[in-house]
Formats: structure tokens, C-alpha cells, sequence
């Protein structure tokens, strides 16, 4: 039967003793000659070794122990504790004490694959040891899943083991207790939820990965559904958070598990492509290693050079992203090159530059710039004996530990006590921008989508005036840079010059630009800016400012939204007491009620379900009575009620943000529209004919409301003319006075892809006041002896 990694069953146990014969698979990968021992300085060993032997364990598959069923399986914490030497003996008796008490409580439960439970929180502790975590941390590894899965409280926590144990296993709790519309929100509140207390402690998010990472380990045993779901959300969220903090031997291992269960056939087939290649290439990069060696024995430079054989994952993104088949991919294998001192990497480089030669534009000097996480190394690709490409990584033994294992490497040179701020410093740098998303954003679906687009891996360096240097996603725009250094530049900001030239805003960067950013007091963000800015952190700033700017039209068309919903129920909004209202607010997370209606506004809660919700309560309140609408003023909802009883919103185009005409269908006043409460996007005005709109309601027709043209209506509306015209020398231009002749503005034009023999079709988009004003333009046009026909594009 098989063992979950890094359980180790040994002679102190719980509840029994082991058969004689039970062992623990230590079978060590092995690659052009290199092998897993770390490389050691002083005699004292490094938490890379554990790391490098923890992943080999997990490929070679987990422990085989005969004979004995998986539910009467004994876990000993003797494994645990051979890694925690570094920890005082109060601080294991503490270790000891979190393990009997996660233990029992969750005594009874086991895993899809049958094991105890118990066996999960002593996996994910045992990988936090590996990284040296101190001893609050270990204990919250064993307690994590207590509150969610054993119905403890944190106030037990605190009582039993304090206040940071308990701060950091709640950080680690999800919100399933609480009711969500959907998986997909109930994920993101969680995840928010976690970020929340990671920005408090960084040792919630470090925890939290040993617990994905041991839960990828074993996921053979959950459902084939929770299994791609489970691998999408690793690949999407923790492996880049793993890669953001530099936890390189996790970020693979999470890449590769990912890609297993996600894409189960086409990561078999590139696994054996894998292995074959193995044997095709053995020699040719044998005789490289050998002629490697030889050149730095000559020149009396002493390395260490191993062999690095690139992840299934990353062989895959580089076939998909670059149209490549197997074959082509040159740098599956590679070698690293390991020296003690900065000079001694550049003396390598030249030894390696004097061997083979280089490819031009494929060195990569990461000493002297670090990457986003911290790693450091000098990448450089040569041309083999053979002709073939081979890549070599260059860097120090210390530079090898933080490449490794990240944030964490400092607490292994702390000899078992880590200055905790020091360490808290750098992983915050590391997170920073996606803590900023969390105060930044409103809504824990939209948090999660700007996380998503800000961990995207790869990066541009570019630099401020003061020579400081800016790692942004690749991308990312001027603007992006802006708010990149503080929100408040990025709202202030009117112009940017690159490289000394002003460039527009929207202007994409490139790895060495010297960015300077000009402000104004007046300047304020533009909706527009939403188009183009790459990083979570301007996106969520730019909705932030543009939603303040608005409250006030956002509160009131939550009212009025909230208000009909109420009437369709037979409430009167405005007798409801202000203990009800808090009361209901209680209920829904929402802090006010004003902020209730500014969530309604932007799409964020559905008027009629929360309609429903207060109608319950008071009902239970027994005042349904005194808070109902005279007879004559509501109809019951099961009857037909039109359009005037239901009081439909009425736009004028003054509501600013709250309310939008789509550009889809582009109404205008005298078509009968219908309104959509789009998520953070406010009101949507569609046509009621618009096939978009169409499409949606038959899949969210509760967030649809009736909306009518207010009476006075003071303003311009975009929409868009077909005109087939002959073809012949100032055509374009008469065509466009006959527009203007109707008092009407252009705003765009647009040429057919398709020319007929003797006629083209032009596309306009103007500017009218209504329907009436549309039809003088139309005939405006149809009175042009070089106008065939005209139609009105109502959708595309």
C-alpha cells in the first residue's frame, strides 16, 4: 500500500508497531553524471539537500508497505522531529503537543486514498521543516486543517497554543462555512481571505504551499473533475506565488504535477519523449561535461558541474508557445555551474566563452540585475562540439540556495534563529503588488483575475531617472510603471518620457528604458486606461479611484435598483428601521447599506436576491405588516406587472460610471432598451434586439432590469452607419458633408476588408441626439448621388 511522501513510520508511534520490513524508497535521481548531494560550506549541510531529496522521492513514487490496510496504517512523528534538530527542546515539546492534538481531532477521518487524515498535516509540517521554518510554523502545518475539517475554534487555539499559532491557522482556513453563489467566489474570498493574512505574516502563505504541495503529491486518489479543477487553480495561483517567492524546487514540482493531471495524455507522451532523448544525447553531453571539467581544472578554478535536465512542463510551454515539436526543443538538458565568489562566475563565463563559442543575444547577466524573485545567475547558451545549443547557468553557493528554495534560504543560514523581519521584508517585497491588489480591489472575483494577470512570471527591468531599478511584467506600459511606484503618481499621472522622448501613456516597455513620469494635481484617471494597463495593481488602483469618484452615482442607482426589487415584494423601502437594516447587513458581509447599493450598481449583488433576503427576515421580524406598500401601489410578483408599475430606471446619459450604453448595439433615445447589471461594470445598456444582450439574459436573467429614456435628455450618442457608395474621387469626403450637413459629428470612419467592382462601403460612427435626429442624417445621406444605400448597424 502506498505512503503519502515524507511520512515516516518509525519505532515512536501512535497506537501500534510497523511490520519489520516497512521502508522508505531513497532511490536518488541521477542525470550526466550529477546526483543530489548539496554543495556544503563549512561542514553544515544546507535545506537544499532535503529539498532536492524530497522531489526525487515523489518521482521515483511513494513507499510500498506490505501487508497492512491503509486505514490501520500507524504515523509516527519520529520523521518530523529527525528534521526539527534545529529547534530548541521546548519548542518540540510544543511540536509534540500540536501533533497529539491534531491527531485526535481528527481521529475517525481519512483521505480519498484511505489513509488517516492525520497523515496530511505531518506531510505538510515535515516539508515545512525541510525549509527550516521556525517552530509557530511547524505547529500550524500540523494544525491547519482543525477549524476547517475538525470543528475547533481559534479560541481553542489560542488557549492551547497561543495567539500566533492560532493567528496563522486561521490565515490558512478556507471560507467554506459561509454561502457563495458559486465555487468560483467561494475560491476567491478564500484566497483573499489568505492574502489578507499573509500581508500580517508571510509564514500563512509559506504554510499554505507545503499544504498544496503535499495535497499535488497525492491527487491520484480525489475524482478525475476535482483533480483538473484542483490543478488549474495550482498552475494559475501557487506555482507562480511559489516562483514570485523563489521557491524554484516547489515552483517545478507544482508545474509538472499540474500538467500531469490537467493534461494527462500529452504529459505522457512528452515523459517517454523524455526518456528516450536520454539515451539519443548521453554521449554528446557527456563529452561536453568532460571537456567542461578540463577547462576549469587547467585554468584552477575549482566547480562544481552538474547536469540539469529541463521540467516536462517547461519543455511543453516552450513546444506551445513557440510552434516546436519535440525535436526542436534544443535545451531539454543543460549544466550548472556552481563557484563560491561573484568573480569566480565571471572567470567561469570567460573559461566556458574560450571552450565553445557563444550565441549571439542568448547571455543573460541575472547577478548584476536579479530577477523578480532574487535569483541570480549568468546565463549564457553555447554551441557544443556537435554543433548543438547547450545552456549554461553560472552562480555562487549561496546563489544557489536562494535559487532553490527562496524567501526560506534565509532561515537556513540562521542557524536556527531567523531574524523574522528580515525575512518578512523580503517576502513582502517579493509580494508587495499583490498585497497592494488587495487593498486596492473591491471585490474578491475581481481580486483574484488582477492576482492572476499580476503573477505572470516573466518580467522587464527598466530603470526610474535616479537610476533605481522597476521589474514589471512583460507588457507592461508607461502607465503600468507609474503606478507600479505609488498609486498616486499613477492617478496624477498626464505624460511619460522614455528614454527622454514623451510617449504616449499606453507605450509598451522594453527591458533597459529609463521611464520618467510627468503628473499634474488637475490629472485624474481615465476609464480608458483600463484598455491597456497590464498589471493587477493599476487596474484594480484605476477602478478604485474611478468607483470613489462615482459613489454618489453609484449609490443612488443602487437605491433606486434596491427600491423597485423591494416594491416587486411589496416593501416600502423607506419604512424599514434602521435595526432591520442592520440586521440584514449582518447577513449579506456587506458593512453598510449604502454599501450594499453600491455593489447592486456595480453588478456586484443581484437587487432581487437581496430583495428576497430582507422580505425573509422581516417576515421573521413579524413587521411585514407595517412596512408593506398600499394595495393600490403593489402587484403581487406571480401577477403580470408592466413596466411603469415595476418604476424602471430611467437614463438620460448624464449618470457618469454607474450607467453604460454598450458599443455593441450602441443605443440611442427612442429604442427600446433593456438594462444588465455586468459584474464591477455597473449598468449595461443594450438594445432590446442586440444579440449580445440576447445571449446573456438567456443565461443570467436574473440580473436583467427594465430601464427607459428620461424626458430630458441634454446629450450625444454614438452609432454606426453602413453607407455603400460608388466608387470615384472625393467620394469620402461628400459622403462625410452630408453628415455633417445634419448637424451631425463623425467619430470614426472604417473602409470594408471587400470592395465590390464599382462601389465600397464605408462605416461611420457619429454622433446624434435620437431617433428623429438618426433619420435626417439617413436621409441626408440617401439625398447623395453617391450613396446607394444606408443601413444602421444595430449589432456586431
Amino acid at each position: 500500500m502506498e505512503f503519502p511522501l515524507g511520512i515516516v513510520n518509525t519505532s515512536e508511534k501512535v497506537g501500534g508497531a510497523l511490520p519489520k520490513d516497512a521502508s522508505i524508497d531513497s532511490a536518488q535521481t541521477q542525470l550526466l553524471g550529477s546526483d543530489t548531494n548539496q554543495i556544503n560550506q563549512g561542514g553544515k549541510k544546507s535545506i537544499l539537500a532535503s529539498l532536492l531529496a524530497q522531489s526525487s522521492r515523489h518521482l521515483f513514487g511513494p513507499t510500498s508497505v506490505p501487508n497492512l490496510p491503509l486505514k490501520h496504517q500507524v504515523i509516527s512523528i519520529e520523521g518530523l522531529l529527525s528534521k526539527l534538530s534545529y529547534l530548541r527542546p521546548e519548542e518540540i515539546a510544543q511540536v509534540k503537543k500540536a501533533f497529539h492534538f491534531s491527531d485526535a481531532s481528527h481521529l475517525g477521518q481519512y483521505r480519498h486514498s484511505g489513509e488517516p487524515y492525520i497523515t496530511h498535516p505531518v506531510a505538510v509540517a515535515e516539508l515545512c521543516a525541510t525549509w527550516r521554518l521556525d517552530a509557530p510554523s511547524i505547529m500550524a502545518a500540523l494544525l491547519h486543517d482543525v477549524i476547517e475539517d475538525a470543528g475547533c475554534t481559534k479560541a481553542n487555539l489560542v488557549e492551547k497554543f497561543g495567539n500566533k499559532v492560532a493567528e496563522l491557522v486561521e490565515g490558512l482556513t478556507k471560507l467554506d462555512k459561509l454561502e457563495f453563489q458559486s465555487h468560483a467566489e467561494a475560491q476567491a474570498e478564500s484566497l483573499r481571505k489568505m492574502f489578507m493574512a499573509m500581508a500580517r505574516d508571510v509564514r500563512v502563505i509559506l504554510v499554505k504551499l507545503a499544504d498544496r504541495t503535499h495535497n499535488m503529491r497525492t491527487l491520484d486518489a480525489v475524482p478525475m473533475e476535482k483533480r483538473r479543477r484542483v490543478a488549474a487553480e495550482t498552475i494559475e495561483i501557487y506555482a507562480p506565488i511559489a516562483h514570485r517567492l523563489g521557491l524554484n524546487v516547489i515552483y517545478r514540482d507544482l508545474q509538472d504535477l499540474s500538467f500531469r493531471y490537467s493534461m494527462p495524455m500529452r504529459f505522457r507522451v512528452i515523459e517517454g519523449a523524455v526518456k528516450r532523448a536520454r539515451g539519443n544525447r548521453k554521449e554528446m553531453m557527456e563529452k561536453i561535461l568532460q571537456a567542461s571539467r578540463m577547462a576549469f581544472a587547467k585554468a584552477n578554478l575549482e566547480v562544481d558541474l552538474r547536469g540539469r535536465e529541463k521540467t516536462l512542463f517547461s519543455i511543453y510551454n516552450k513546444m506551445r508557445l513557440k510552434h516546436l515539436s519535440f525535436s526542436q526543443v534544443l535545451d531539454v538538458y543543460a549544466f550548472r555551474v556552481t563557484v563560491h565568489t561573484i568573480d569566480e562566475c565571471y572567470r567561469a563565463l570567460g573559461i566556458l566563452h574560450s571552450l565553445y563559442k557563444p550565441m549571439p543575444g542568448k547571455f543573460k547577466d541575472y547577478i548584476a540585475i536579479p530577477k523578480l524573485n532574487a535569483y541570480q545567475s549568468l546565463h549564457t547558451t553555447l554551441l557544443g562540439s556537435s554543433g548543438v545549443p547547450v545552456e549554461f547557468q553560472i552562480r555562487t553557493t549561496d546563489m544557489h540556495a536562494v535559487a532553490e528554495a527562496g524567501v526560506t534560504a534565509h532561515w537556513a543560514y540562521k542557524d536556527g534563529s531567523p531574524d523574522m523581519s528580515e525575512v518578512h521584508n523580503r517576502a513582502h517585497q517579493r509580494l508587495q503588488s499583490l498585497i497592494d491588489i488587495q487593498d486596492s480591489s473591491g471585490d474578491s472575483q475581481e481580486f483574484l483575475e488582477y492576482v492572476k494577470i499580476d503573477l505572470f512570471p516573466d518580467a522587464v527591468y527598466v530603470f526610474t531617472p535616479a537610476g533605481q531599478i522597476r521589474a514589471l511584467p512583460r507588457g507592461a506600459t508607461a502607465l503600468d510603471f507609474a503606478y507600479s511606484i505609488h498609486s498616486d503618481l499613477g492617478n496624477t499621472c498626464v505624460a511619460v518620457k522614455i528614454n527622454g522622448l514623451q510617449l504616449p501613456l499606453r507605450s509598451e516597455l522594453k527591458n533597459s528604458d529609463i521611464v520618467e513620469v510627468i503628473t499634474s494635481a488637475n490629472s485624474q484617471p481615465n476609464p480608458g486606461w483600463l484598455a491597456f494597463v497590464r498589471t493587477g495593481k493599476a487596474r484594480a488602483s484605476i477602478r478604485r479611484s474611478l468607483n470613489t469618484k462615482h459613489y454618489s452615482e453609484s449609490l443612488q442607482l443602487g437605491e433606486r435598483l434596491l427600491g423597485n426589487a423591494l416594491r416587486q415584494q411589496g416593501i416600502d423601502a423607506a419604512l424599514l428601521s434602521p435595526e432591520i437594516w442592520e440586521k440584514f447587513m449582518h447577513g449579506t458581509g456587506d458593512k453598510t447599506r449604502e454599501e450594499a447599493c453600491v455593489n447592486i450598481a456595480l453588478g456586484g449583488r443581484s437587487p432581487q436576491e437581496l430583495a428576497i433576503r430582507l422580505k425573509i427576515l422581516i417576515d421573521d421580524e413579524g413587521g411585514t405588516e407595517q412596512m408593506r406598500l398600499g394595495t393600490a401601489d403593489w402587484v403581487a410578483p406571480s401577477q403580470e406587472i408592466n413596466h411603469h408599475q415595476r418604476q424602471a430606471i430611467l437614463v438620460d446619459g448624464r449618470e457618469g460610471n454607474s450607467i453604460h450604453f454598450q458599443t455593441c448595439c450602441h443605443p440611442i433615445p427612442g429604442d427600446n432598451i433593456i438594462g444588465y447589471l455586468g459584474k464591477g461594470e455597473g449598468l449595461q445598456v443594450h438594445t432590446n434586439d442586440c444579440p449580445i444582450a440576447l445571449r446573456i439574459l438567456s443565461k443570467d436573467s436574473d440580473k436583467w432590469v427594465e430601464v427607459e429614456w428620461g424626458k430630458e435628455l441634454n446629450r450625444e450618442f454614438e452609432v454606426d452607419l453602413a453607407i455603400d457608395t460608388r466608387q470615384g474621387k472625393g467620394v469620402l469626403a461628400r459622403v462625410a458633408s452630408s453628415v455633417t450637413a445634419a448637424d451631425s459629428n463623425i467619430m470614426n470612419v472604417s473602409m470594408a476588408d471587400r470592395f465590390k467592382e464599382d462601389s465600397v462601403i464605408i462605416r461611420f460612427t457619429i454622433k446624434v441626439y435620437d431617433r428623429l435626429h438618426l433619420s435626417k442624417v439617413m436621409r441626408s445621406l440617401r439625398a447623395n448621388p453617391d450613396v446607394m444605400h444606408v443601413t444602421r448597424i444595430r449589432a456586431h
